[in-house]
């Protein structure tokens, strides 16, 4: 009886109740509702991404075809350019993509290598995409900037002391001996002057940070090998390597290029060595100083400075024909101003990355772009191949040698041999300049040497790449100690 006499008031409290509820619900649906369309419309997420950089492409190109007109269209030098940055960027992420197990990730170059390589060899593509040897010229010389300033930033100071004898030898050894063997090898299987045999040999003699820097820091990320220092030194000596061989690359490429007696070539060499050296030990001094630690953006202003300083200095000594000298000054200009900088050098590490990432598909499309397989003599890639090979063979046995008195068990010593053989980002920079040099000289006689030397390039690249990375990401943990990460002698930071 009582359930049946409810209070009035109560039962209106209760209705009032279940009608707020529902209201509530009904205002929930409907805020649902307005966030699915808002998530559909406007879009959000990759889609959005996408639309908006389609839209800066096509803003790009409208604002360039009003500046320059016909060169945005196909046939133009910026339109082609623009293929190839795109195609190369897309060839190295489509090889990220690419994962096999228990196989480390192939280094993005190689993509981006193909990419142009087959933009150049597709009959209806090759038609319409065209860079002006000139433009290709500068940008590649200002990647080769880019890959100094990352040197000089690379080397430790504190790491180098600790690895100096070891360290010294592997970045000096190797290199020179295999630049004499490869030399040696191309004079007699390749019929090369002995000029254009060291030239070749010093294009061939650099090992590549590009692919030995992020392998050696996925293994002592894992604490492989660390406990000796190996990922540290590697990633210490890869530095040391480029700068020896674009050093002998300058001097040989006066030698050949010069028409005057040896001994005038040598005391030029001698001459661009001191004016380099100087000239970069005082720009540096000054970087280090200016700007101030008290001033705004300090890290943009210095990378800034490096970068500005470097390329008048690489670019500017090509101009008044001191070859082998600005790369001297841009490495010694980085290295002695970053000295002082302490904690902010990884910020400027962090732009000069950033500038690269934009330059490495840029440059490996534009090496892929310059080899055409329609120029290729019958027998050219059997006897590159054979001098490569021949060379590498002499590297890795250098190599071994020289690790055999530092404390490594026989299967350390392997292990280092075997990761120093990729080759790629100096062999890309240095490879077309002997081509270039003679075309600016009108030597149509020795475009026959500079072309095979640009082949050997691209062959090493595309050979010793991919091998070397899948060596070191599968040898590595089968014959290194596996150790605590934290026991590494100095942790070299991501500047390659």
């Amino acid at each position: 009886m009582e359930s049946q006499s409810e209070d009035p008031q109560a039962s209106a409290q209760r209705y009032g109740d279940e009608n707020i509820e529902e209201s509530t619900l009904f205002e929930e649906s409907k805020v649902q509702k307005k966030t699915r369309s808002s998530r559909i419309c406007p879009p959000r997420g990759r889609l959005n991404r996408v639309i908006t950089y389609g839209a800066l492409t096509v803003v790009f190109l409208v604002g360039v075809w009003s500046y320059a007109g016909e060169e945005v269209f196909p046939g133009g030098g910026l339109f082609g350019m623009l293929i190839i940055l795109y195609c190369a960027a897309i060839g190295g992420k489509l090889l990220q993509f690419i994962r096999i197990p228990f196989v480390p990730p192939l280094p993005p170059l190689l993509g981006m290598l193909l990419a142009g390589f087959i933009i150049r060899n597709t009959p209806v593509i090759q038609d319409y995409v065209h860079v002006s040897q000139v433009v290709s010229s500068y940008l590649r010389n200002t990647a080769l900037t880019i890959i100094l300033v990352r040197a000089g930033l690379g080397l430790d100071p504190q790491a180098l002391k600790k690895l100096k004898g070891v360290c010294l030898r592997l970045s000096i050894g190797p290199c020179c001996l295999e630049a004499c063997s490869a030399a040696v090898f191309s004079h007699f299987i390749m019929k090369f002057p002995w000029q254009w045999g060291f030239l070749l040999g010093f294009v061939l003699g650099a090992v590549s940070p590009a692919v030995v820097v992020p392998s050696m820091l996925m293994l002592q990320e894992q604490g492989y090998g660390v406990k000796k220092g190996i990922p540290t030194l590697l990633i210490a000596a890869s530095s040391f390597d480029d700068i020896l061989a674009i050093t002998g690359f300058n001097t040989f490429l006066s030698i050949t290029f010069s028409s005057g007696p040896v001994y005038k070539n040598v005391i030029s060499g001698f001459y661009e060595t001191v004016v380099g050296v100087a000239t970069g030990i005082v720009l540096g001094f000054f970087v280090r100083y200016f700007p101030s630690n008290d001033q705004p953006a300090v890290a943009w202003k210095r990378a800034f400075l490096l970068m500005g300083l470097s390329i008048v200095a690489v670019i500017g000594s090509n101009r008044i024909g001191l070859h082998g000298a600005g790369g001297l000054t841009a490495i010694l200009l980085t290295f002695v101003s970053a000295v002082g900088w302490n904690d902010e050098k990884a910020k400027v590490q962090k732009i000069i990355a950033d500038a690269w990432h934009i330059f490495q598909p840029l440059l490996f499309g534009l090496v892929g772009a310059e080899v055409s397989v329609e120029n290729l003599e019958s027998n050219t890639i059997g006897i590159c191949v054979a001098t490569l090979s021949l060379s590498l063979l002499v590297r890795i046995f250098v190599t071994f040698l020289l690790v055999s008195f530092a404390g490594f068990s026989f299967k350390e010593k392997l292990f280092i041999s075997l990761a120093w053989i990729p080759k790629a980002t100096v062999q890309a920079v240095l490879g077309p300049l002997a081509l270039e040099t003679s075309r600016s000289k009108n030597l149509t006689q020795l475009e026959v040497y500079a072309k095979n030397v640009m082949t050997m390039a691209f062959l090493a690249i595309l050979i010793t790449a991919p091998n070397g990375a899948l060596l070191i990401g599968l040898v590595g943990p089968k014959v290194l100690s596996l150790d605590n990460p934290e026991e590494a002698t100095e942790m070299i930071s991501l500047a390659h």
